[in-house]
């Protein structure tokens, strides 16, 4: 028998972990998105100065600015040790995967992607999927094998 120093949280099985977890992600994605734009600000500054330093070829990133920003900050904050980026720790949930290992950067951006993605596709109608599914979860939380679940 061995002592293991990282033992593995699995998502909860209490309902009362997943109530109102869906309005709260409303609230966070608003709350995320503020945060986002406002981050924005100083990464066109600082991209400013890039564009001139290489002569103007960062000036093609601007295009992409917010996508770069986003990922960063998503990743960074629901793939780091918090698993909740600012948004969601002011709404009390926190991202938890399905099998109980830790989200990491790369499954952070991934559920982003999809959201993305899922959301041209679908427009607000994929917050419906989680009014009808089982822990409220919604399409790219089932593709990333993710949960949401309150903290408090």
């Amino acid at each position: 028998m061995s002592l293991n120093p990282n033992p593995v949280y699995a998502a909860p099985d209490d309902w009362r972990a997943y109530s109102g977890t869906l309005s709260r992600r409303v609230f966070a994605f608003i709350l995320d998105y503020i945060i986002v734009l406002l981050l924005c600000i100083p990464a066109a500054v600082v991209l400013f100065f890039l564009s001139i330093v290489t002569l103007g070829l960062g000036f093609f990133l601007y295009p992409a600015l917010f996508v770069l920003v986003a990922g960063i900050y998503f990743g960074l904050t629901v793939g780091g040790p918090a698993q909740a980026s600012l948004g969601m720790r002011a709404m009390g949930i926190q991202m938890m995967r399905v099998d109980g290992r830790p989200l990491d950067f790369l499954t952070a951006i991934v559920h982003l992607a999809l959201f993305w993605i899922l959301n041209s596709v679908l427009t607000p109608l994929i917050l419906l999927v989680g009014l009808f599914t089982e822990r409220s979860r919604m399409i790219h939380d089932f593709l990333v094998g993710t949960v949401t679940v309150r903290t408090n």
